[in-house]
């Protein structure tokens, strides 16, 4: 290959989401794009650098050796150019998924991120669980979320970075006229023989009704049904309302009216939460989300986990893998 005199940054930027998507629709979805119009991109870059940099068949996608030895140099050249850009005020924001408004952990490290990064426009939004998440991250509809890093699909990890941010106690919330409300903890025996809603059935959320399952497995606790999807903070209220099933969340999570949240114990459950980001996202943004869970991490002991305090094997399996 060739080293030509100019290179459009906007075309390494095309190269590097085919790159790691290894599919020109997922890159160009990625990049808010016509895959047409990436299909042409990709052509004048391989026109100007003198050679082919992707192998293409009918079935599938791949690097060939010059572009193999092309992507490194990539990344660094669209971090330096996102960093110019952010010293100058040209950064594009970013946009954060923080599951749902009652919850604590995303929240605050996105608030220790904007002191950290005020040149950085951090903009929230509320995608319910990160299974749904994870696809808007893959197609760069979204660039960061928080949740179960475990509970997502091996396929669907592979292109995603994640840092462990906190073990969260997990809790449930109870009418105030249930059985066990009075109580200032709920022991998981207590539970037995109770169906406990944990999303059953919402697509958006197969991760924590995954993680309920194995929680409650031979405990005698069992999934309350699916219910209508609700979509709102009043809807879901007026649903549980209705069900007056008791529903697994985390000790953070705000009482709803005429409901009480009591932690769970013996053992304390605990729900890892993750920060997690599309892999070879470059953005000052990603790095204060990153420093800012970091010292928040260490600053409240997220990571001490208490004596027998429960989490799947698997989950500590997986975060190790991927750190």
């Amino acid at each position: 290959m060739s080293a030509p005199k100019h290179l459009d940054p906007r075309l390494l930027r095309g190269f590097v989401a085919v790159a790691e998507e290894l599919h020109f629709t997922r890159a160009a979805a990625r990049l808010y794009v016509a895959q047409q119009a990436l299909s042409r991109d990709i052509r004048r870059l391989e026109r100007e650098l003198g050679g082919e940099i992707f192998v293409r068949s009918t079935r599938r996608v791949t690097l060939s050796a010059e572009g193999e030895r092309l992507l490194p140099y990539a990344r660094r050249v669209l971090a330096a150019h996102d960093e110019l850009l952010a010293a100058f005020g040209e950064i594009r924001p970013l946009l954060v998924d923080l599951n749902s408004p009652g919850l604590s952990t995303g929240r605050r490290v996105l608030h220790r991120a904007r002191e950290l990064a005020p040149e950085c426009e951090l903009m929230a939004r509320f995608e319910s669980g990160l299974a749904f998440a994870a696809g808007e991250l893959l197609a760069g509809r979204l660039d960061a979320s928080f949740g179960r890093f475990a509970g997502l699909d091996p396929g669907v990890r592979a292109g995603l970075d994640q840092q462990l941010v906190r073990y969260e106690p997990m809790a449930v919330v109870l009418p105030c006229d249930h059985r066990l409300a009075a109580l200032p903890e709920v022991p998981l025996a207590a539970l037995a023989g109770e169906s406990v809603y944990a999303g059953a059935g919402n697509p958006r959320t197969p991760e924590w009704t995954d993680l309920a399952c194995q929680l409650f497995e031979g405990r005698g606790i069992g999934i309350a049904p699916p219910a209508p999807l609700a979509v709102g903070d009043e809807e879901f209220q007026r649903v549980m309302a209705k069900t007056r099933a008791p529903v697994l969340a985390v000790v953070d999570f705000p009482a709803l009216p005429g409901t009480v949240v009591r932690p769970l114990v013996d053992p304390v459950p605990l729900s890892p939460v993750s920060l997690v980001w599309r892999r070879g996202l470059t953005h000052p943004g990603v790095n204060a989300l990153r420093l800012a869970a970091a010292q928040l991490t260490g600053e409240e002991g997220w990571l001490r986990r208490p004596v027998g305090g429960w989490i799947p094997a698997r989950d500590i399996d997986i975060i190790s893998v991927h750190k």
